[in-house]
């Protein structure tokens, strides 16, 4: 077969050959697709529900010791609270309601011990609630299975107005993995149609706008698939899954709508065949969307020097739909818009114009800003610094039980061992020591003005000793977290700190301590590959920097609304006092990564037109506008209403995350690529393309232009 009779590089010859081989190309999807997505279903159940921990830390060693040397009463143990308005525990209906309880516990395999109620330990000073601990024979995420499964059956023997919660770390994990999963859900169901109908109206047909589907489908499925074998290597996140759809969603929108947009203007009114037209489109648009990818998983991959189980497998499984959306956008895709051809315009609706490139919308708001700079330029960053300001205050902390909903059992065994036991009862700090320091260490959390009262030590194998502390303040209190940094300096030199509130505090304390370095290494590496691709440093660093400037608005926008409650009765949800404390991490992450689609479509635009105009930075400007304008509007528009059904639906975290992205993909589209950068490339004018000499030797040259 013979080449393209334009000039193109290697990108442009794989979409050419793509485009010459659909049989090959769509064969090979199918099996992908179908090998893999035969595993999909599976993964649902294999994904699990804990890790969120920090790796090393003193708690997680706390546990591990704990659970080998008293027999899994760790952090991941059940706890299950029988209570009663009206009864006491020695009341015949609630002794009969505690019988039933131990019995089921004791028949479930995934419980080695049971420890029943004692007076003055699990039975309140009222009598009306009495704590039954099961001691764990499974590891964390087996443990959250086993409160999926065992939380119904337990809340069932309940009778006689006596009730039954199964609560602690491994039910409050249940509960929100599956009030989240919920949510997510019914926002994906409400999502899709909204997406297809402003792809519908960006396109102005069923058939182009069916595309963008198909690539999200492809790619999620492929993921799916992947990410349950990834589950037979090591544990990976539920949570995974559920951002792995939302990406596969964000990125297969976004780079279907730029190469369709791009083959549409190459195609119709050319005298090129549908072939060359494939070509000429992933010569430009196809490499800009590569660079895009790569830059997407560069932002994904920082989240990994988090040393935490949970963050480390999500990022894994955002990246796996990634790799598989960018390899059909690059493949399927364009061997699809050559198979079709003129038929992508199919079923058009009647304000169609196929041939239209150029949007003149968007090119006649690219002379606006060209002759007015200033006024809007400085109008845009005023407004973003205004909200970016309130992040300078944003506290953040881990969730509170306030993210899982009133109604579920462990929400509901958390305010009756609250109510029954006093506000540091939900969150016990369990100390592990040599059997030798138990009393010292005993002694040493009784005098700290933080705990409420002690156990008795514990003895256990391997001759060490447990020790319960209870709190004198709620789990979430910044109080909390204080005592425990407290009791690590005060208690004997052999004694670790566990449970499931040391295990938050450490996490979130490691978030703290790695959030610089993730965020650094983002910015960096962002930098270092738009300045390749791009080949001009200036515009390059003024791209990171103009979306670190979206990003925080967007977060300061968060403050206002999650930490002081501003909208809450609207939005639906109950103010915690901060922001959870993976959100700086994770959501910095996963909004450079959208955010910087926006980057790479306008500026490798913009680099393409000032190729072609030899130089002419008024060309560049223009033409990057009127050329991407449209498409950066519509997956703009997309990405919102999407980030809106979450900040609608469901508990806290999904709210956050709507919130948060939303913000950030409406401010990032609306006033930074479609304002402020624009802004810059006029009054940088031809120093925005400055590229020194020195250069040449050590990087690549990329063009986007084709001859």
């Amino acid at each position: 077969m013979s080449g393209p009779r334009l000039q193109v590089g290697a990108i442009g010859r794989l979409g050419f050959w793509t485009a010459g081989h659909f049989r090959i190309v769509a064969a090979a999807w199918v099996v992908v697709a179908v090998g893999l997505g035969f595993l999909a279903p599976r993964v649902e159940q294999a994904l699990s529900g804990a890790g969120w921990e920090a790796t090393g830390s003193e708690s997680v060693q706390a546990r591990q010791l704990i659970d080998k040397g008293f027999n899994g009463l760790g952090t991941y143990g059940l706890t299950v609270v029988v209570h009663a308005p009206d009864k006491t525990v020695s009341d015949p209906a609630f002794e009969r309601v505690l019988r039933r309880v131990q019995d089921k516990l004791k028949s479930d395999r995934a419980v080695a011990t049971v420890v029943p109620p004692r007076a003055g330990v699990s039975i309140s000073p009222d009598r009306h609630a009495a704590v039954i601990q099961a001691s764990a024979a499974r590891d964390e995420n087996d443990m959250v299975r086993a409160a999926d499964e065992l939380k119904g059956p337990l809340a069932r023997l309940g009778s006689s107005g006596v009730r039954v919660n199964l609560t602690g770390a491994a039910g409050m994990w249940s509960d929100f993995n599956q009030a989240n999963k919920s949510a997510m859900m019914k926002s994906e169901l409400i999502s899709w149609p909204i997406t297809l109908a402003i792809l519908v109206l960006a396109f102005g047909s069923l058939v182009a706008a069916g595309l963008p589907l198909m690539l999200t489908i492809a790619g999620l499925v492929a993921a799916a698939g992947s990410l349950w074998l990834g589950t037979q290597i090591a544990d990976i996140s539920i949570w995974s899954m559920n951002f792995a759809l939302m990406f596969a969603l964000a990125l297969g929108i976004d780079y279907a709508l730029f190469i369709v947009y791009r083959f549409r203007g190459a195609f119709f009114g050319s005298k090129l065949s549908a072939q060359e037209a494939v070509a000429a489109t992933m010569d430009t648009a196809g490499k800009a969307v590569l660079f895009s990818g790569v830059t997407v998983l560069i932002s994904l991959s920082a989240v990994m020097l988090v040393p935490s189980p949970a963050f480390r497998s999500t990022s894994l499984g955002i990246m796996l739909s990634v790799v598989f959306v960018l390899a059909a956008a690059l493949t399927l895709l364009p061997a699809a818009l050559a198979k079709l051809g003129p038929r992508v315009d199919r079923f058009a609706v009647p304000w169609v114009h196929p041939g239209e490139h150029h949007s003149p919308r968007s090119a006649a708001w690219g002379e606006r800003l060209w002759h007015q700079p200033l006024r809007y330029g400085l109008a845009a960053l005023a407004l973003l610094v205004v909200l970016a300001l309130p992040v300078f205050s944003l506290k953040t902390a881990m969730p509170s039980i306030k993210v899982v909903p009133p109604g579920d059992n462990s929400r509901q065994g958390y305010d009756a061992v609250q109510k029954a036991f006093g506000p540091g009862s939900t969150g016990p700090l369990q100390i592990v020591a040599p059997r030798a320091e138990a009393a010292q260490a005993a002694a040493a959390a009784q005098r700290d003005r933080g705990i409420a009262r002690v156990m008795s030590p514990l003895p256990g194998a391997g001759g060490m000793a447990l020790v319960q502390a209870i709190p004198t303040t709620p789990p979430s209190a910044t109080a909390t977290g204080t005592t425990i940094d407290r009791l690590r300096v005060a208690l004997p030199q052999a004694a670790l700190v566990g449970g499931p509130v040391a295990e938050s505090h450490d996490l979130q304390a490691t978030l703290s301590a790695k959030a610089p370095l993730v965020i650094g290494v983002v910015l960096g590496l962002s930098f270092l590959l738009l300045m390749v691709a791009l080949q001009a440093p200036v515009i390059a660093l003024l791209g990171v920097v103009t979306n670190l400037l979206a990003t925080a608005a967007a977060f300061g926008v968060a403050k206002w609304v999650f930490q002081d409650g501003v909208g809450h009765s609207v939005l639906g949800f109950e103010p915690q006092g901060f922001l959870d404390a993976w959100g700086p991490v994770f959501f910095f992450a996963m909004i450079f990564a959208i955010s910087m689609d926006y980057t790479v479509f306008l500026l490798s635009s913009a680099k393409e037109h000032w190729e072609r105009s030899g130089g002419d930075a008024k060309a560049a400007m223009l033409g990057s506008m009127a050329s991407t304008g449209r498409v950066i509007f519509a997956a703009g528009a997309i990405m919102v209403a999407v980030f809106v059904t979450f900040a609608l639906s469901g508990p806290l975290p999904p709210k956050e995350m709507g919130v948060i992205l939303g913000v950030a993909v409406l401010l990032d589209a609306a006033l930074v690529r479609l304002l402020l950068l624009p802004v810059m490339l006029r009054l940088l004018g031809r120093w925005a393309w400055y590229w020194p000499k020195p250069l040449d030797r050590l990087l690549p040259d990329v063009r986007f232009g084709h001859a």
